[in-house]
């Protein structure tokens, strides 16, 4: 099988990820921050040895400021829902994943609108249009750092950098860029930022984060047990204990901070830089394919590893299928839990094929699915 499916999820996962979620789970798993003895003192070290090691790739000062949740989706919600009151607006754009389009469309009933930017066919933003939705009642914007249909990459740095001179908070989703595309929250005006653990970030499934600049409070999302504060009723708002209620998932984490590790000793930007190569590689040799539509912008240095593509006269869901059945290759075909996006690109009702490429591909790999889609695109 050929893998290019890591916009959903990377694969393979790095042997050492492997072994220190084992580890974990065969030497030491105790309940972190509820007891004092070995067990417990150890797995709670190890997080926050992943939380330090995330604090250094992303460049947080305090590592107590990120807070690890279960997906990318938890952690828009903690953000949106535990930031946002009754009367303010927010600014968003039409390439966003429902994780926060539908929490924006949820909090409607709670008194909080929000103006949706409308982007180009390429998926790109104008920052013109983006200042021309602020009003006086404006809190935040929040957008994707990368869209999970095209890869456009957005124009993170100017929108925060607009936001705070309009005093604005500034969220972005980095569920398609965490770990494939360099991220220094302070460089890049983040007050905010939500991503996965399981993609570009290479660690397990049922991980995320999200990232909170000192001096935003949140209201917990999930309020229960978190080890502190015990005999009090309110919910803490400590950083990070009082939005991590409950038992953390610690084989996750503790196999995510492996994977970061790698990250740190390989750099963000030399797997950037590598699957930039690829992309170009993949999207360059889509577009030369008669009867193939290739989506979003052709420079490669502005995109993330997505692309997405048509065939003409199949559908996506039977080009998807052909590829898995007769190449053994993996991509996705849909909707990509992103419609609103494939209405701006003009795919809304057709969908789109999406292969995705990860830092465990080759160039011999993309050749191969390049000559699979023009062997389907004529009917082989």
């Amino acid at each position: 099988m050929i893998y290019l499916d890591n916009g959903a999820t990377s694969f393979p996962k790095p042997k050492a990820m492997l072994e220190a979620v084992y580890r974990c789970m065969a030497e030491y798993c105790g309940n972190p921050g509820r007891s004092g003895h070995f067990m417990s003192m150890k797995t709670g070290e190890e997080i926050y040895k992943a939380r330090k090691n995330l604090g250094k790739l992303l460049n947080i000062p305090d590592p107590s400021r990120i807070i690890f949740t279960g997906n990318t989706t938890g952690a828009l919600n903690q953000g949106l829902q535990g930031l946002l009151k009754e009367g303010e607006h927010v600014i968003t754009t039409s390439m966003e994943h429902n994780s926060v389009l539908r929490p924006l469309k949820m909090l409607e009933t709670k008194g909080v609108e929000h103006t949706i930017v409308k982007c180009d066919r390429t998926g790109s933003v104008s920052l013109r249009d983006v200042k021309a939705a602020i009003r006086p009642n404006t809190r935040l914007i929040v957008c994707t750092h990368a869209s999970n249909v095209t890869g456009t990459i957005m124009p993170i740095r100017e929108i925060g950098e607009l936001a705070h001179r309009n005093n604005l908070l500034f969220m972005v989703d980095g569920a398609q860029s965490a770990g494939s595309v360099p991220i220094n929250v302070v460089e890049l005006n983040l007050d905010l930022l939500a991503m996965p653990g399981h993609k570009g970030l290479l660690g397990p499934m049922g991980t995320g984060l999200l990232y909170v600049r000192d001096g935003i409070e949140l209201e917990p999302l999930l309020p229960g047990g978190t080890g502190t504060l015990s005999k009090e009723r309110k919910p803490p708002k400590e950083m990070p204990e009082g939005y991590e209620a409950g038992t953390v998932n610690a084989p996750g984490i503790i196999g995510l901070g492996a994977s970061v590790e790698l990250l740190l000793q390989l750099g963000v930007k030399t797997i950037y830089e590598y699957e930039e190569e690829l992309t170009g590689l993949l999207d360059e040799g889509l577009r030369n394919i008669k009867g193939v539509t290739v989506y979003g912008v052709e420079d490669c240095r502005k995109k993330t590893s997505i692309v997405a593509f048509n065939v003409k006269g199949k559908s996506c869901e039977q080009v998807a299928d052909e590829l898995s059945e007769l190449y053994g290759i993996a991509g996705r075909a849909g909707f990509h839990c992103a419609g609103l996006a494939h209405k701006t690109i003009g795919t809304w009702e057709t969908g789109a094929v999406r292969l995705s490429v990860g830092p465990f591909n080759t160039k011999k790999q993309i050749k191969t699915a390049v000559e699979a889609v023009n062997r389907i695109s004529k009917g082989r």
